[in-house]
């Protein structure tokens, strides 16, 4: 292996370690949260949007396992959903699927 070899595989190494060490550690616990109203609830197909203090509607469908009794829930309930899986807040879509350890809860407050 010739000396320019050796150094470009020195060189790549030494990059790919720097981009590991850079890029962020995420906790796997981590959860997100949303806090509002909901404005939408459809008990029997399993899907409720959820309108938070910014005006922002969030649609989440439930999926069977979930253990979420939206029987419990009507339109102008505040509630609080929490994805119980980490979720980065660029990441959470106004589409998420509740998951079994996710919850909705009432919530106290406006």
């Amino acid at each position: 292996m010739s000396g320019r070899c050796r150094f470009t595989m020195v060189l790549l190494a030494a990059a790919a370690s720097l981009l590991f060490l850079a890029s962020p550690i995420r906790s796997g616990a981590e959860e997100r949260m949303i806090t509002g109203r909901i404005t939408t609830l459809d008990a029997a197909g399993r899907t409720l949007t959820v309108t938070d203090g910014t005006g922002t509607g969030w649609n989440f469908k439930v999926a069977r396992d979930a253990e979420i009794n939206l029987h419990a829930f009507k339109v102008g309930d505040r509630v609080t959903d929490t994805i119980s899986r980490a979720t980065p807040r660029n990441m959470m879509s106004a589409a998420d699927v509740l998951k079994k350890g996710d919850k909705v809860v009432p919530a106290g407050g406006y």
